[in-house]
C-alpha cells in the first residue's frame, strides 16, 4: 500500500491529506488538516497575491509539509486553484508556495480541478448512472457532467464564494439590490453550462467543498465539528432555496448562530448557498447530495493509478544486476529467477492492503527471489540454509548490511520451517523487522511455487481481496498443464492462511 500527500492551495483554505491507497481498495486517510487563508480576497480586489495573504499561506504550507515529510509519503502533489490562477504576481508566489511546501506547486486549469474532483468523489463514493458534480471553492465553481462513472464534460465559473463575495456583498446584510445582481450574475453562467449539458435526466446530483457541507450541516442540524454525519446525505432544493433566503437575511452573527455554519464559513456562506440554490434551479434538480470527496482525494487517487514512488518497491537497475549477476554465479537459471521475482513484485503490489508494508520492502523480496535458490550451488539438501549463509556473507554493492542481512533471512524461509523462537539468527533483526520478515515469507514462497516446474507455464496472476478471502487467478497459454504449480501454491497458501489469518483460493484461467 502507497502512502501518498496532497495539498490543495484554495482561494479561500489550504488542504492537506495523507491517504494510503492500494490499487482497487479505498484510500485510508492517514492525516488531515485544513487552514482558512483567504488567499483570494486580496487576489479578486486588486488583481495580486497580498504580501499579508502570502506570508500567512507560506507559513501553513510550512507547517503541512513538516507534517507530510514525517509520514513516509511515496508521493506528494501540490497544487493552486482559482486565485492563484488569476494572480499577477503568480510566478512569484509559486516560487515561495514551493519552498514552504516542499514540493512544486503546480497551478492547475479549471478543467484539470473538475477532473481531480470527479476522481476524487468516485474514489469516496463510486458512481455508476448519470452524474452531475458541483464543486463551489473559494474563487469557481466547477460543474461536472459524469456517466457509468467515466470524466464527460466539465466548465469552470468565476462562481467562488470567495470572489462572489468581494464582488457583490458590501453591506451586512446584504442589501437586496445587492443579492439581487449576484443572484442575476450568477444565473447568467449557469444557463450557459445547462444549455451545453443538455436537458438530458440527472439520475443523481452531488455537491463538494465546505460550501456544501455547510449546507448540509445546516440543513440536518448538524453540528460543524460533526461534519463527517453528513457525507451522502441528501439536500432536498426546497430546503437549500429556503436557507439561501434566510442567510440572505441574516447579518453575520445570524449567521454564525445556525446550527452548521462555522463562524469563519458564516463570512462567504452567502453566495456559496447562492450558487447550490441556482444550481437545482437551473439544472430543475429535486436535490443534491453532499460529498465529502474533494481535489485533495482526486489528487492521491491519480497519483495512485499511476504508480507515483512505486519505484521505491522495486529494485534500481544496478541492484538487479547485481541480484543477477549473484544468481547467475551459483547456477541459478536466469530464466526461473527472473519470473519467480515478477511473480512477487506482482503479489507484492496487489496484496498491500494485506501487508501494509512501506514500498522499499518490495525491492527486498525482488531480491531474495532471485537469490533464493543459490544454496543449491552448496547442497541440495537443506539449500535454504545455504541461500541464506552466502547471502549474508556475500559483497552485494547497492544495498546496505540490514537491507542483505533480511534478504538472506528471506531465503532462508522461503521453505520448510518459519521463525520460531529457537531459531538464533531472527534474533538479530529489530521487531519491525521481524514483522516484515514474517510478512513476505508467504509471498516469496508463493511466488517460487508458482514457477514450480521452472519453466515460466504461469504468465501472470491477479489478485483479488473480497469479503475475508484472497483469490489468485492465474493465466497459462493455452495447453499449458499448471497442475504442479497448483498443488506447490496449494501448500504456499497455507502458510499464507497461517500468517494472515485469511483464507486463499487459486483458479486457473486458460487462454
Amino acid at each position: 500500500m502507497a502512502r501518498y500527500a496532497a495539498i490543495d492551495i484554495g482561494s479561500n483554505s489550504v488542504r492537506m491529506e495523507v491517504a494510503d491507497k492500494a490499487p482497487g481498495s479505498p484510500m485510508e486517510i492517514v492525516a488531515s488538516e485544513r487552514v482558512v487563508t483567504r488567499l483570494g480576497e486580496s487576489v479578486f480586489r486588486s488583481g495580486k497575491v497580498s504580501r499579508e495573504a502570502a506570508d500567512l499561506t507560506c507559513q501553513v504550507l510550512a507547517g503541512m509539509a513538516a507534517r507530510y515529510q514525517k509520514l513516509n509519503v511515496a508521493g506528494v502533489r501540490a497544487v493552486a486553484t482559482s486565485a492563484v490562477r488569476d494572480a499577477r504576481n503568480q510566478a512569484e508566489f509559486l516560487q515561495r508556495a514551493s519552498a514552504a511546501a516542499g514540493a512544486p506547486v503546480d497551478v492547475i486549469s479549471g478543467r484539470e480541478e473538475a477532473r481531480l474532483i470527479h476522481l476524487g468523489v468516485q474514489s469516496r463514493w463510486p458512481q455508476t448512472r448519470r452524474v452531475l458534480i458541483v464543486d463551489v471553492g473559494g474563487g469557481s465553481a466547477e460543474i461536472i457532467a459524469s456517466e457509468g462513472g467515466r470524466f464527460g464534460d466539465a466548465v469552470s465559473k468565476p462562481l467562488g464564494a470567495v470572489r462572489l463575495g468581494a464582488a457583490f456583498l458590501a453591506s451586512d446584510p446584504p442589501a437586496k439590490l445587492e443579492l439581487n445582481r449576484m443572484h442575476e450574475f450568477i444565473d447568467e453562467k449557469l444557463d450557459g453550462v445547462a444549455r451545453r449539458f443538455g436537458s438530458s435526466h440527472w439520475d443523481r446530483a452531488i455537491a463538494t467543498s465546505a460550501t456544501a457541507c455547510a449546507a448540509a450541516c445546516a440543513i440536518h442540524r448538524v453540528p460543524r465539528s460533526k461534519g463527517d454525519l453528513v457525507d451522502r446525505l441528501r439536500m432536498p432544493a426546497a430546503e437549500l432555496r429556503k436557507l439561501g433566503k434566510k442567510l440572505g437575511a441574516l447579518d453575520l452573527n445570524g449567521r454564525r448562530a445556525i446550527t452548521g455554519i462555522g463562524p469563519r464559513r458564516a463570512e462567504i456562506i452567502v453566495p456559496g448557498v447562492s450558487v447550490l440554490a441556482r444550481v437545482v434551479s437551473v439544472f430543475n434538480l429535486a436535490s443534491l447530495h453532499y460529498s465529502a470527496a474533494g481535489v485533495r482525494d482526486g489528487i492521491i487517487a491519480d497519483l495512485a493509478a499511476r504508480g507515483v514512488g512505486s519505484q521505491r518497491a522495486q529494485l534500481s537497475a544496478e541492484q538487479r544486476q547485481e541480484v543477477a549477476r549473484l544468481s547467475r554465479r551459483y547456477g541459478v537459471s536466469h530464466q526461473h529467477s527472473r519470473q519467480v521475482a515478477a511473480l512477487a513484485r506482482t503479489l507484492f503490489h496487489s496484496l498491500q492492503p494485506l501487508h501494509q508494508l512501506p514500498l522499499e520492502h518490495g525491492k527486498l523480496l525482488e531480491a531474495a527471489a532471485y537469490l533464493h535458490d543459490i544454496g543449491h550451488f552448496v547442497s541440495d539438501q537443506s539449500h535454504h540454509k545455504h541461500s541464506h549463509y552466502l547471502v549474508a556473507n556475500s559483497d552485494m554493492p547497492g544495498f546496505t548490511n540490514r537491507e542483505r542481512e533480511l534478504i538472506a533471512y528471506l531465503c532462508r524461509y522461503h521453505r520448510k520451517s518459519l521463525p520460531a523462537p529457537q531459531h538464533a539468527s531472527p534474533q538479530s533483526l529489530t521487531s519491525e523487522e521481524n514483522q516484515a520478515l514474517v510478512r513476505l515469507i508467504p509471498l516469496l514462497r508463493l511466488a517460487d511455487s508458482l514457477d514450480r516446474s521452472h519453466t515460466q507455464r504461469v504468465q501472470s496472476v491477479e489478485c483479488g481481496i473480497q469479503n475475508g478471502q484472497v483469490t489468485i487467478r492465474l493465466s497459462s497459454p493455452k495447453g499449458k498443464d499448471i497442475d504442479l504449480e497448483l498443488w506447490a501454491a496449494d501448500r504456499a497458501a497455507a502458510v499464507f492462511r497461517q500468517i494472515y489469518g485469511m483464507p486463499m483460493v487459486l483458479a486457473k484461467e486458460g487462454r
